[in-house]
């Protein structure tokens, strides 16, 4: 069997690849696995998106922690960002997200934080599939040494209270900004803190039913936020995505305002506060060019990492940086949370904006992106790793190569999460890359079905 645990946990289409009979025996493994490193019974913060499907994953999950002698802290629907605040504040053993991130609402995930507030390392994630494989079993649970599940008296204002004790931000009274919550695990705590600091916010897709997670809303999807944005005058919009991790902006032109502009703007920032750690941020090789040269005019290094927030983190960890993040809006910023936040990210954002008077695309004039095209290829999800592997689609990306060389970029990688391998041209002519990427995408779609 392949390996159940991907770039950001488990993940998969609910009751059918996550089942809930799946969700036990990872808590069970996982339990096995803490209680052995620790010799105790560990103790889980478990949080939720809005999926109509979380119910039953956490049934399945927690029942399997609680059957190995596990404890369960329930902090119910709770963006991502805080239950790794959660599990330092409780001083708990692991935290676990049942979430799906940004993709459709039929999917679900499992993804673990370390006692630290960090994500899980690969080779912890490899026991506690073998404890799966293996059917790992300790049969000696019962009487007073099953689990107990107790729930956590307001989760998001322990959570609200930790991030402004960490920004130190005395009021956003007179910022006009639009949220978007995405129908999900930010629909309570995010306008809750933003109305604490005094700003004055317009929600939308702030009302999950279950089904409507990320679907024509959110980080991935800010259609509907550029045209509120434009149509009640706001200085900018913040889209969240399904679990909270991530943030993009629309400018107050309804432009979009990735995540690569947020952590050029916040490193500048950072820099000029005399707060960026060895004047470094850490990057991801999906970042546009136009970026990388905008920081270096700036005195600002760049550490570059394979694509992942885990990997950012990661070199975060091991250099002594302590900003990094990716284009899709995942930030981290070390000072303030252990993982990606994007409430934290754009509290930050707002306050630079309310510092120096001007809004976020002033705060970027310097910045000049380069023209970039991501195409999806959606392929056989057992081959989606063989494009290298195949002479006539080596061949193709070869000659693209060459074309651009100088000039730009090409980028090939499969998807953690989905059956899918991602076509990136970066380049000076944006309708010539976009047919090149179609094409190349298409071959590939050919090739690998």
């Amino acid at each position: 069997m392949g390996r159940l645990f991907g770039t950001d946990g488990v993940r998969g289409v609910a009751n059918t690849q996550l089942t809930s009979k799946l969700a036990h025996k990872i808590g069970y493994a996982a339990t096995i696995k803490l209680t052995k490193d620790n010799d105790k019974a560990p103790t889980f913060v478990v949080g939720m998106d809005t999926r109509i499907s979380g119910d039953m994953i956490y049934a399945g999950l927690v029942s399997g922690i609680m059957s190995a002698g596990g404890n369960v802290l329930n902090a119910g629907i709770i963006p991502t960002p805080a239950v790794s605040v959660l599990v330092k504040e409780f001083n708990a053993d692991s935290g676990i997200v049942i979430s799906a991130s940004h993709n459709p609402y039929e999917y679900n995930g499992i993804k673990f934080f370390s006692k630290t507030g960090h994500k899980l390392p690969d080779e912890v994630e490899d026991e506690i599939e073998r404890y799966i494989f293996d059917k790992v079993r300790d049969r000696n649970i019962v009487g007073d040494k099953v689990g107990r599940e107790t729930k956590i008296a307001y989760p998001g204002d322990i959570y609200i209270k930790y991030l402004l004790s960490k920004l130190n931000i005395d009021s956003l009274e007179g910022l006009n900004i639009v949220l978007d919550l995405a129908n999900g695990a930010t629909y309570k705590v995010g306008p809750e803190i933003f109305k604490k600091l005094g700003a004055n916010a317009v929600l939308i897709a702030n009302d999950p039913n279950g089904v409507n997670i990320n679907n024509k809303c959110g980080s991935t999807s800010v259609k509907n936020l550029s045209s509120k944005v434009l149509e009640t005058n706001a200085d900018f919009g913040i889209a969240f995505d399904g679990d909270g991790d991530r943030v993009i902006f629309v400018d107050d032109k309804g432009k979009e305002f990735d995540g690569d502009k947020i952590m050029y703007l916040l490193s500048c920032y950072l820099k000029d506060k005399g707060k960026l750690n060895k004047d470094t941020l850490v990057l991801t090789v999906m970042s546009n060019l136009g970026v990388k040269k905008a920081l270096k005019a700036k005195g600002i290094n760049i550490s570059e990492t394979g694509v992942g927030d885990r990997y950012v983190v990661e070199r975060m960890l091991e250099e002594g940086y302590n900003i990094g993040g990716e284009q899709s809006g995942h930030v981290i910023i070390s000072d303030i949370n252990s993982t990606g936040d994007g409430i934290a990210t754009a509290l930050l954002v707002c306050k630079a904006a309310k510092e120096y008077g001007k809004n976020v695309t002033e705060l970027t004039k310097d910045l000049v992106i380069y023209p970039q095209v991501l195409v999806n290829a959606t392929v056989n999800n057992d081959k989606k790793n063989d494009y290298d592997k195949d002479d006539v689609i080596v061949s193709a990306i070869k000659k693209i190569e060459e074309k651009y060389a100088g000039n730009g970029r090409v980028l090939i990688r499969t998807s953690g999460t989905e059956p899918l391998v991602r076509v990136m041209i970066e380049g000076e002519n944006q309708d010539e890359i976009k047919k090149d990427a179609t094409v190349l995408a298409k071959l590939i779609e050919e090739r690998l079905v």
